[in-house]
This record gives structure tokens, sequence and C-alpha cells, in this order.
């Protein structure tokens, strides 16, 4: 039965204050235990349109919860999603300010940009195949409001599936060119490695998360479209960043991307 709308609005807001001021929440599902998951959906879509009203602009979507492991950590059978905003985006080797975010950790990801509309009923892989104009190497930065990260599959989809920022790479692939399923990836930092996987670490294909994501916002009436940008989910391991950190990814046939993150004093100076 769904949370009351006062409960959704409180749990709204913690998060929205906490992601503005740095004082971090107690899990959700601690504070709040009657919410499930369309209510955790419910309470991303409040902080949405607070940040559609403060004229961001949503340029895609985030697919989280991809590698089976942290699905069967968490007790669900299925990924989650978040939304992408024009002020989340970072170029290649890009300074981040690190007051921008909060508690960050690093994942590497392959990046889709569609060509074509997928709002056609139950998207098929066929269908978001020929949609995809190109792909980029990708780091996306996850972060959380909820203290320490102490969270499940409730307090994670109504933070925005724990969104931060995201960097691209900068020389576009076809998807006809790739096998994404045997892509490899190593992160580094400054020139460790820190992270190892490939495509197969997201749900199999990379593509199978897409597709899933296509079929889901297909169902709820907000379908993807031409030029929307798709994070598709980790291909390895997230990392902890602290200030001053430099990570560069290499994905097989994609390519490179380098996360450059501000060290404390400078990342103050902004302020």
């Amino acid at each position: 039965m769904p949370s009351q709308p006062a409960v959704l609005a409180e749990a709204a807001d913690a998060l929205w204050n906490a992601g503005r001021t740095g004082n971090y929440i107690q899990p959700l599902r601690v504070s709040y235990p009657e919410l499930d998951a369309a209510d955790a959906y419910a309470i991303q879509r409040m902080n949405t349109e607070r940040r559609l009203a403060e004229g961001r602009r949503v340029v895609g979507c985030k697919i989280g919860l991809t590698a089976r492991a942290v699905q069967a950590q968490l007790g669900v059978d299925q990924p989650d999603f978040g939304v992408l905003f024009d002020d989340m985006s970072f170029g290649d080797a890009e300074p981040i300010p690190m007051q921008k975010l909060q508690q960050p950790k690093v994942e590497a990801e392959i990046a889709f940009v569609l060509g074509r509309d997928l709002d056609m009923g139950n998207p098929g892989h066929a269908d978001v195949i020929k949609a995809v104009d190109h792909v980029l190497p990708a780091i996306e930065i996850v972060g959380s409001r909820i203290a320490g990260w102490d969270i499940r599959f409730v307090d994670t989809v109504a933070d925005n599936a724990s969104s931060g920022a995201f960097v691209l790479g900068g020389s576009p692939r076809l998807l006809r060119e790739l096998d994404l399923r045997l892509c490899g990836m190593v992160m580094n930092r400054r020139g460790e490695p820190v992270s190892v996987g490939a495509g197969a670490a997201c749900l199999g294909n990379p593509i199978n998360a897409v597709v899933w994501l296509a079929r889901t916002m297909a169902a709820l009436g907000q379908p993807l479209r031409a030029g929307d940008l798709v994070l598709s989910g980790a291909l390895g391991p997230m990392v902890p960043v602290a200030p001053g950190d430099v990570f560069e990814t290499h994905i097989n046939g994609l390519g490179g991307v380098k996360a450059v993150f501000e060290a404390a004093a400078a990342a103050k100076e902004c302020k």
C-alpha cells in the first residue's frame, strides 16, 4: 500500500537537505520502514521536479544495480534507474570540484547515446541496437546522501539511484564495431590498477541493461528519446574518491577517459 503523501514529501525533503548541506541522514528504510519500491521512485520524482524547477535539464538516465552480486546483496532481482541532469556532466580530464559531490565513488561504464526514439511498446534488443547512435567510455561518480553508504534498494532508488556526476570520453564509437560483452576494462588511480572488469559484468552485456531501461521507461509512459544519454552500469567494482585523485579508465575498443578531482584546498577556494 503506498505511503501517505506527507511521508513521501518528508523523505524527499530529508534527501534534498542532505545533498545541500552535507549533513547525511540515516537510511530511509530506518526512518520510514513502511516505504516500498513504488514509494522510493515517487520520492525520486519529487526531487527531480525540484531540480527541473531550478532550471536544470534532463539529459538521460543511469542504470544501477546491474551486477548480480550487488542485486543479491540488496535483495532484489532487477536493476534500478535514476535521472541524469546537465550539471552532472564533466569533460574528459576536466577538474571536478569536490564540494559538488557527496561521499563520492567512481565506477567505469559504457555510455550509450541514442539516435532514435524508443517509444514503441516493449522495446527489444533489435530496437535498442538500431536506436543507438554511438557509445563512449565513461566514469560515473556515484554519491550518497545516506550516511556511510548504508543503503538498500529503497534508499538508493529514492536517492536518484545514488547519482552524483559523470565524465564522458571524447571518442565516440559505433556499436557495430564492438562486442560489448567482451570489452575489458581497467581503471587506474595515478597509474595503479584499482578496478578491473568487462562488459559481461553488466547484466551479461551492457545492451541487456539498456533494453531493461527502455522497457521500464516505455511502461512508465516516459520512453527514451533520440539524444538521450544512458549510463549502462558498472563494469567493475566502485572505488572511493579522495581529494586530488586522478582516475583513468581504458575500455578495449572504446579508448580511455580520465576523471580529475580537485584537491581539498582548491575545492575550498572555489566556494
